[in-house]
C-alpha cells in the first residue's frame, strides 16, 4: 500500500447553547459551504495530488432514526468520490448525534450507532476505510466534563458515562462493518495528548490525567488499565462486567492508531490542578511514540493544521514541522502509514473549539473559503509531489491490503481471496498475551 497523504472535510455538528441559552447545532459543513460547493471542494482534493478523503455524510440530517435514513447527500458525493477514484476514510460520527437520540448519556447509542454503520457499510460496499466515531476522548471531555458540548455535563461520572458509551459504539460499529466488509480497516482519530506538571506539588495531578488521556484507546483496543484508572471507572459508573467486555473485545488487528497532533496538544498543570495550554512542548514524535509503544500498531498522523498568520508562511512552517516529526518517527521504526493536513477549507469558529457560534473564519485551511489556495496548500501539493515517490511503499512491520475504488467492481468473491492472501494487519506476536494473563506495568 503506498504512503496515505490525506486531507479532510470536516463533518462536526455538536449542539451548543447560543448567547440566547438556546441549543443549537454547529454545523461545520453548512458553515464553511461544503454543501453547495462539494463538486468544487473535491476537485480541489485532486488538485492537490491527495487520494484520501477524510469524510463523512452528516448524521443528524442522514439519520432519521431507528432505521430510518435520507441517504440522498451521501449517495450523490460517494458516488462521485467513486468515480474520480478518490479513497473516503469515512467519519460516521463527529462530535454529535441526531435530535432524536439525545447526546452522548444515552445508554442506548451505542447499539443505535451499530445499526446506522451496518446500514451505511451496505448501502457503500465498495468503501472500506472507517473512522467510525472521531475523537472519542475529546467528544466525551467536551461535552461531559467540560460543559461545553452536546449534554454539557461537568462531572467525572458524566465523563466516564460518556466515554463507555462513545467507545462501545466505536468497537460495536467497527463489528456491524466487518459482517459486511470483512476486510474493513479502521483507522481510530484520536487526540495525542500530554500534560506537563508545572512544579512538584502538580506531578500527582499531572500523572492522573496522563492516564485519563490513554482511557478511550485502552477501552477500544481491550488493553487493561492501571489500578489507579480501573478504581477512577468503577467510582464514576463503569461495571466490573462493561470493564470485562471491553478486555474480550479483538478487533485491535483491524485498526490503525490515527493520531492528531495541534500546538494545543500539550498542557501545563498547575499546583492546585488547573491546566492550560504549555504550547509544544514535545512534539508530535515523542508523544506519538508514547501512543505506540502502549498499543504497538501502525499509525498514521489524522489531523494538524496551524493559523496562517501575519506573516504569512507560519502554516506552512508548522506542516514542515510536522512532516519533519512524522519522517522521524518512521525512521525510529515506527510503521508510520500516513500525513494528513486537516482540513481541506478554512475552519469557522474553531477559535472556540466550536462552542461559541460567532461565525468567525479561520484562516487554518489549504484553501480558504473562497476555494482560493493558500500557501500552505501549495506547500503541501509539492510535499506529496516530491515525496510520493521516495517513501517506501511497505513496511516490514506489517502487510496492509487496501482497495481503491476503481477496484471494487472485482466482486467480493476477489476481495475475499485477497483477503485470505493478505490479511489487513498483523500486530506484533508480542504483544499478543493470552487470555486472562495479566500485562505488565501494574495492570488490572
Amino acid at each position: 500500500m503506498a504512503f496515505m497523504f490525506a486531507t479532510g472535510i470536516e463533518n462536526s455538528y455538536p449542539t451548543v447553547r447560543n448567547a440566547q441559552g438556546v441549543r443549537v447545532r454547529v454545523d461545520e459543513m453548512a458553515k464553511c459551504g461544503h454543501y453547495q460547493h462539494w463538486r468544487t471542494d473535491f476537485d480541489l482534493v485532486q488538485q492537490l495530488g491527495v487520494d484520501y478523503l477524510r469524510y463523512g455524510p452528516p448524521i443528524h440530517t442522514t439519520w432519521l432514526g431507528p432505521d430510518r435514513y435520507d441517504w440522498a447527500f451521501a449517495d450523490e458525493t460517494f458516488a462521485d468520490l467513486a468515480r474520480r477514484d478518490l479513497t473516503p476514510i469515512v467519519d460516521l460520527c463527529h462530535f454529535g448525534v441526531p435530535d432524536w437520540v439525545g447526546d452522548f448519556q444515552n445508554p442506548d447509542f451505542a447499539s443505535l450507532f451499530a445499526g446506522y454503520a451496518r446500514a451505511f457499510a451496505t448501502r457503500f460496499p465498495w468503501v472500506q476505510l472507517y473512522t467510525p466515531v472521531n475523537e472519542m476522548y475529546v467528544c466525551a471531555l467536551f461535552s461531559a466534563k467540560y460543559g461545553w458540548w452536546n449534554e454539557q455535563l461537568t462531572t467525572d461520572a458524566a465523563f466516564v458515562t460518556a466515554i463507555k458509551h462513545v467507545v462501545r459504539a466505536n468497537v460495536l460499529a467497527m463489528r456491524a462493518i466487518l459482517d459486511v466488509r470483512p476486510d474493513a480497516l479502521f483507522i481510530q482519530s484520536e487526540s495525542s495528548e500530554y500534560f506537563h506538571a508545572a512544579s512538584p506539588a502538580a506531578l500527582p495531578r499531572a500523572d492522573f490525567l496522563n492516564q485519563v488521556r490513554f482511557l478511550s484507546l485502552d477501552l477500544n483496543y481491550g488493553r487493561r488499565v492501571s489500578s489507579e484508572m480501573y478504581e477512577y471507572l468503577l467510582d464514576n459508573g463503569l461495571t466490573r462486567a462493561e470493564y470485562h467486555a471491553f478486555l474480550d473485545e479483538t478487533l485491535k488487528h483491524h485498526c490503525v492508531l490515527g493520531n492528531d497532533y495541534y500546538v494545543t496538544n500539550e498542557h501545563r498543570v498547575e499546583a492546585d490542578g488547573s491546566t492550560r495550554a504549555s504550547g509544544e512542548v514535545f512534539g508530535y514524535a515523542v508523544i506519538t511514540r508514547q501512543y505506540f509503544d502502549r498499543y504497538r500498531l501502525p499509525v498514521m498522523h489524522t489531523e494538524t493544521n496551524l493559523v496562517q498568520g501575519p506573516t504569512g508562511d507560519e502554516s506552512v512552517a508548522w506542516l514542515h514541522k510536522q512532516w519533519a516529526n512524522v519522517l522521524r518517527v518512521r525512521n525510529d521504526g515506527v510503521p508510520v502509514l500516513g500525513f494528513t493536513w486537516y482540513s481541506l477549507t478554512d475552519q469557522v469558529d474553531w477559535d472556540t473549539a466550536l462552542r461559541e457560534d460567532n461565525g468567525r473564519v479561520n484562516p487554518l485551511g489549504l484553501f480558504d473559503l473562497n476555494r482560493a489556495i493558500r500557501p500552505v496548500g501549495a506547500a503541501y501539493a509539492t510535499l506529496i509531489r516530491e515525496w510520493r515517490a521516495v517513501l517506501p511503499t511497505q513496511s516490514t512491520a506489517l502487510t496492509v491490503t487496501t482497495v481503491r475504488p476503481r477496484h471494487a467492481g472485482a466482486g467480493d468473491a476477489a476481495r475475499a481471496a485477497l483477503w485470505a492472501r493478505e490479511r489487513p494487519l498483523h500486530a506484533p506476536p508480542q504483544d499478543r498475551a493470552a487470555p486472562g494473563m495479566p500485562r505488565a506495568g501494574g495492570e488490572v
